[in-house]
């Protein structure tokens, strides 16, 4: 009993996979933008802030 070769699998989830792969990769780096990388510039931001401040009362 001879298998049958599985044809056109890729092409019918192309679509799904490619969208679900650009959804999830958008919805992380925006997690990753707004969660982690504006905390920090404002941090460093504040850090400048002080220092400068310091300065100044000098």
């Amino acid at each position: 009993m001879p298998i049958a070769p599985i044809t056109g699998k890729l092409r019918k989830r192309f679509w799904l996979d490619l969208s679900v792969s650009l959804g999830m990769g958008i919805s992380a780096g925006y997690a990753f933008w707004y969660g982690v990388h504006l905390k920090h510039v404002q941090k460093q931001e504040e850090y400048y802030l002080r220092l400068e401040r310091a300065k100044q009362q000098q």
